[in-house]
């Protein structure tokens, strides 16, 4: 599913036009998305968990030169932890 499915889905099942499902859904991945630069983790009850973890710094390869090691940074990268209920809806 994309995002103009997932639309056009949320549009038919909460009866509302495409164009106001499109803005929600953007506000919505918005507002977790603001949620998540500030470190701080969105739960959603029974769908899971979108937080924020950090990656160590750390030495790579340079794939146009396999011999030579680079230095990777330390960066932070959202991660999501699925709920009890959407474990048990796939399951």
């Amino acid at each position: 599913m994309n995002k103009s499915e997932l639309i056009d889905h949320i549009a038919s099942e909460a009866d509302i036009s495409r164009a106001a499902a499109g803005r929600a859904l953007d506000a919505s991945l918005q507002a977790i998305t603001n949620s998540l630069k500030q470190s701080e983790p969105v739960s959603l009850v029974g769908f899971g968990t979108f937080l924020v973890r950090a990656r160590a710094a750390r030495t790579g390869r340079n794939p146009q030169n396999p011999t030579e090691p680079i230095q990777i940074p330390a960066s932070r990268t959202a991660a999501f932890k699925p709920g009890k209920a959407l474990k048990d809806a796939l399951n």
